[in-house]
C-alpha cells in the first residue's frame, strides 16, 4: 500500500452555494487554483499557497453566469478566456474585454448569431445549450478553442460545422482553424507541455465520444482522431504518453502520443479487489479522471463505483507494465476522483467543496 502525504490544503475562494468547485490548471513551472462563480471567476497561484506566501488573488468578472458554458485562465494568471454559448471572450483582472471571437450559437439546430448574452439571458433553452471549451499552451502565447461555426467574419455560413480554433492569446486573432467533424453536446481540453500541441475530448451524448489530438506548425492545424469512444485523461510530464479510458470506463490504456497508438492497458475488474461493501459482485471501473505523478506512475480511481458502499478508493499504477502497485492509504478519508496537479502531485476536493487537497506520495520525500 502507498502511502499519501499531504502537501497542502487550501480553502475555495467562493462559496459552494454558488459556484463550481475549485480546480488545478497547470504547465510546466506553473500552478494556478481557480473558481468559478456565477458572477466571477478567482484565481489564486497554488505553488504561493502552498508555501505559506502572501496569497495574491485574481478576480475576473463573467461576462456571463456559469451555466452558460466554461472558462480557463492564462499561465500567468492575466487574462481569463470565458467559453460561452454565442462566443469565447479573453477578460482582464481589471473587468477590461482584451478580445472576443463570436461564432455561431450552439443553441438549436441552426446556429444563429448572437451579438450579446442579452439577447438569450432569459431564454430557458439556452440554459441547457450544448457547449465547447478552451486552454491556454503551455506558453501562454496560445489559445485553443472548441466552437460552433460559423465566426461572425465567415463570408460562407458552416452551420453544420464545429470548428477547432487556435487564437492569438494577445489580440484573438484566429491564426488557424478545422472542422472537428463531430457533434459535441460537451468538451474538455487536455494541455500538452509542447505548446503546438493539445488533446481535446468531445461527449457527443449517445452519439460516441472521440478523442482529438490538434497539432501547430505555425501555418496550419492539423487533427488526428485516436479514437472515437474513449475520454483523454492525462497527458505525461516528458509529453510522450498519454492516458485514456473507454466510455464504458473498464480499462485504462496507456497512448503514444505520436501516433496514438495504445501500449498497454489495465483492466480494473479483476485487477482491483473489490470494496469491502461490494459483496454482491457489482462491476468495477475506472474513474472519468486521472493524474500522471511522474513519468512512470499514474493515480488512478475508482470513487464512482465505490461510491454507494464506502469511502472513495485510489490506486497507484505503474505504466511500464500496467500493473497496480497498491491502494492509496491516506491520512483521511477523501471523496471523488484524483485529479492532475502537476510537479509530482495530484488533488482531491472535499465533498462539502470547500477546500482542495494536494497530495504527493510520501516515499517520494
Amino acid at each position: 500500500m502507498t502511502v499519501a502525504r499531504l502537501v497542502a490544503t487550501v480553502a475555495a475562494p467562493l462559496d459552494p452555494a454558488s459556484a463550481d468547485a475549485p480546480q488545478v490548471l497547470h504547465w510546466p513551472g506553473r500552478r494556478l487554483l481557480i473558481q468559478r462563480g456565477d458572477t466571477e471567476l478567482v484565481a489564486l497561484d497554488l505553488d504561493v499557497a502552498t508555501a505559506g506566501g502572501r496569497l495574491v488573488e485574481a478576480r475576473f468578472p463573467a461576462p456571463w453566469p456559469r451555466r452558460f458554458g466554461s472558462v480557463t485562465v492564462s499561465p500567468e494568471g492575466a487574462a481569463a478566456v470565458f467559453v460561452g454559448v454565442h462566443a469565447v471572450r479573453c477578460v482582464e483582472a481589471t473587468g477590461a474585454t482584451r478580445w472576443e471571437v463570436r461564432h455561431g450559437c450552439w443553441e438549436g439546430e441552426q446556429p444563429h448569431m448572437h451579438t450579446s448574452f442579452a439577447e438569450y439571458a432569459d431564454d430557458k433553452d439556452h440554459r441547457y445549450a450544448d457547449n465547447g471549451s478552451a486552454a491556454f499552451s503551455a506558453d501562454g502565447k496560445l489559445v485553443w478553442a472548441h466552437v460552433r461555426g460559423p465566426l461572425r467574419d465567415d463570408r460562407e455560413a458552416e452551420n453544420d460545422q464545429e470548428l477547432w480554433l487556435v487564437i492569438d492569446a494577445t489580440n484573438g486573432r484566429v491564426l488557424g482553424r478545422a472542422n472537428t467533424m463531430t457533434v459535441a453536446s460537451s468538451s474538455e481540453h487536455t494541455p500538452h507541455p509542447d505548446p503546438t500541441q493539445i488533446g481535446l475530448s468531445v461527449g457527443e451524448g449517445e452519439e460516441g465520444s472521440p478523442v482529438l489530438w490538434g497539432r501547430w506548425d505555425g501555418q496550419r492545424l492539423t487533427i488526428e482522431q485516436i479514437d472515437i469512444e474513449r475520454i483523454l485523461l492525462a497527458v505525461s510530464p516528458s509529453g510522450r504518453h498519454l492516458l485514456t479510458v473507454p466510455l464504458e470506463q473498464g480499462s485504462l490504456s496507456l497512448h503514444r502520443v505520436d501516433d496514438g497508438a495504445v501500449l498497454r492497458e489495465v483492466d480494473a475488474q479483476g485487477t482491483v479487489t473489490a470494496h469491502p461493501g461490494n459483496t454482491g459482485g457489482d462491476r468495477i471501473y475506472w474513474d472519468y479522471e486521472a493524474a500522471f505523478v511522474d513519468e512512470d506512475t499514474v493515480v488512478a480511481g475508482t470513487s464512482e463505483c465505490d461510491a454507494e458502499y464506502g469511502t472513495a478508493r485510489h490506486w497507484l499504477v505503474d505504466v511500464q507494465g500496467m500493473t497496480l502497485r497498491g491502494e492509496i492509504s491516506y491520512p483521511f478519508p477523501v471523496s471523488g476522483p484524483p485529479r492532475s496537479a502537476g510537479d509530482g502531485t495530484w488533488y482531491t476536493v472535499s465533498e462539502d467543496q470547500t477546500s482542495l487537497h494536494l497530495w504527493r506520495p510520501a516515499d517520494d520525500d
